[in-house]
């Protein structure tokens, strides 16, 4: 059975089947609502049912007063009737094509004992257009996809560059830390995501990032440093241990560029001598700021790094909720 669905405020239109989620189809007939993990469990896809009715699936990232008041993860949520919606459609992606496309492992370094920076290199005469923040699945065989931030900006797109951290359990990261070699051929589709610089805007920026989650934020500072935006920026880098910081040098060097930078750890050691700021990285942000209310925010890394600085932010700084931007890492652990 086919249901109606319409955007508002755009007034947009779309069909969906009962067997796939409201964002599936919006993307299948060319509309692009926020999304990022597309497994409800960042927030990002959040919207409101105005008219109809939804089954709201297996999302995590909504409570049961959110339910309520008609807010739906449209990642999840599948139709049981035609549908008015409301959400702010992603219109800086809508003529990018997402493609599956084959790749070469270029290189593989690690700057960090548990962290792979993979370079891929992508068929003669190819590129892949994408907006800086973005996101790419790995196909495996018989296996659910695995995704990566593209930590390279689109203007140095020779290479797409992964940073992939070694994870217990991880089918995939053990692969790449113990079998993986150079020119290994890989298969991927991409881009994804609505994790990417809003350059209309002219709000002071907040970034924050947790371990690898440092990728996508590399890619769009680098973006906006090559643009030459120049709306304040700072930032929040959260790790355990000073290791965990493995571009370091990158991230100090962006200072004198103009972007404030803040090193923060959680479980520094002591061969660390640590003497910068100690805790977690969104508690530093607010120590920092007392009001957010004119601000951006892109945060990136665990998910509970995302919730917790979406609920803060919003909740204890005045950040509007449409002002936030997240891209949440989940594990998929071995079958």
């Amino acid at each position: 059975m086919t249901f109606q669905t319409t955007i508002q405020p755009s007034g947009h239109q779309f069909p969906v089947e009962t067997n796939e989620t409201l964002l599936e189809a919006a993307l299948r007939h060319g509309y692009n609502l926020p999304y990022s993990c597309r497994d409800g469990v960042c927030g990002a896809c959040k919207g409101k049912v105005l008219q109809g009715e939804i089954d709201h699936g297996h999302g995590s990232a909504l409570t049961e007063a959110e339910k309520t008041s008609g807010m739906a993860l449209f990642c999840c949520a599948k139709p049981q009737s035609d549908l008015v919606i409301e959400c702010q459609e992603v219109s800086a992606v809508k003529d990018i094509q997402v493609k599956t496309m084959p790749c070469r492992v270029h290189s593989m370094e690690k700057p960090a004992a548990d962290v792979m920076v993979l370079k891929l290199k992508l068929p003669a005469n190819e590129r892949l257009q994408f907006l800086a923040g973005q996101y790419i699945d790995i196909l495996l065989k018989d296996q659910k996809p695995r995704s990566f931030s593209l930590a390279n900006a689109p203007h140095n797109d020779e290479l797409l560059e992964l940073h992939i951290r070694n994870i217990t359990g991880g089918a995939f990261t053990q692969h790449v830390f113990n079998e993986m070699k150079e020119r290994d051929i890989l298969r991927f589709k991409g881009p994804l995501g609505s994790f990417f610089l809003r350059e209309d805007s002219d709000r002071p920026i907040i970034f924050v990032a947790s371990g690898t989650g440092f990728a996508p934020v590399k890619a769009i500072i680098e973006h906006a440093l090559h643009i030459g935006i120049k709306r304040a920026m700072h930032f929040y880098w959260g790790a355990r241990k000073l290791s965990d910081l493995y571009m370091l040098d990158m991230a100090q060097q962006w200072e004198a560029q103009g972007i404030k930078f803040t090193p923060v750890l959680s479980d520094a050691l002591p061969e660390d001598e640590w003497q910068g700021r100690s805790g977690f990285v969104h508690q530093a942000v607010l120590e920092d700021y007392s009001d957010l209310s004119a601000h951006e925010a892109y945060v990136c890394g665990a998910p509970v790094v995302v919730e917790a600085a979406h609920t803060d932010f919003t909740a204890q700084r005045g950040l509007p909720n449409e002002a936030f931007f997240s891209d949440a890492f989940t594990f998929v652990p071995k079958s």
